[in-house]
C-alpha cells in the first residue's frame, strides 16, 4: 500500500486536532481518574482512548479522496 501525502496530511491534521481535543476533555473536564474509577480498569481507559485516537484518524486517511 502506497501513502498518498495529501491523504496523509488531512489524516494527520485530523489525527493532531482530535487528540487535542480528547486531552482537553478527559484532563480537563471529566479528569482521568474519575473514569478509571468508573470503568474500574486503567488499562481499558487506555486502551480505549488509544482506540478513539487511532480509528478515527484511519478512517480519515481512508475515506479521503484522492485529485
Amino acid at each position: 500500500m502506497k501513502l498518498k501525502k495529501r491523504k496523509l496530511k488531512y489524516a494527520a491534521i485530523f489525527g493532531i486536532c482530535w487528540f487535542a481535543l480528547l486531552v482537553l476533555l478527559v484532563d480537563g473536564i471529566l479528569k482521568f481518574q474519575t473514569l478509571v474509577d468508573y470503568v474500574g480498569s486503567y488499562a481499558v481507559v487506555e486502551i480505549s482512548l488509544i482506540l478513539l485516537v487511532l480509528l478515527p484518524t484511519l478512517a480519515v486517511y481512508i475515506f479521503t479522496k484522492d485529485k
